[in-house]
């Protein structure tokens, strides 16, 4: 059933991955160079890797174990992406890479929610039908 709450979570979550890097900088350089996503190939590969998965995750929603595990392995994937910019922020000494940190570091954060959100009610349908099963 695509018309589950669900697919607006897995949606919205498809749509921060993918979309809003391209609108928000992940931090500012000493050299005033505005750094995006796009910036950087792997973390641009991160990104849109999460939104796929999400996207695929919509679409097998007549398994929902799968689109479960699906669920799981993006929220992992966020956690390496905020992992990273974690230590890209953190661990470099003083000013040499990043000067100023931007809101697109918190863009794993929002997708993690919104997943968490989704693999909640996905649970939840996933316990109707098994309490469904039982009455048969």
């Amino acid at each position: 059933m695509i018309q589950r709450i669900q697919t607006v979570y897995l949606v919205l979550a498809a749509i921060v991955s993918a979309g809003l890097n391209f609108v928000f900088h992940l931090w500012i350089t000493m050299d005033n160079v505005i750094v995006f996503a796009v910036d950087v190939i792997y973390i641009l590969a991160g990104f849109l890797i999460s939104a796929l998965l999400s996207l695929a995750a919509i679409f097998s929603f007549k398994n929902r174990k799968s689109q479960f595990m699906m669920g799981r392995l993006n929220i992992i994937l966020n956690f390496i992406l905020l992992g990273f910019f974690v230590y890209q922020s953190l661990n470099l000494s003083g000013e040499t890479k990043v000067s100023e940190k931007g809101i697109g570091m918190f863009i794993p954060i929002i997708s993690i929610v919104l997943l968490a959100l989704a693999n909640k009610a996905i649970k939840k349908d996933e316990d109707l039908v098994k309490s469904v099963d039982r009455l048969r």
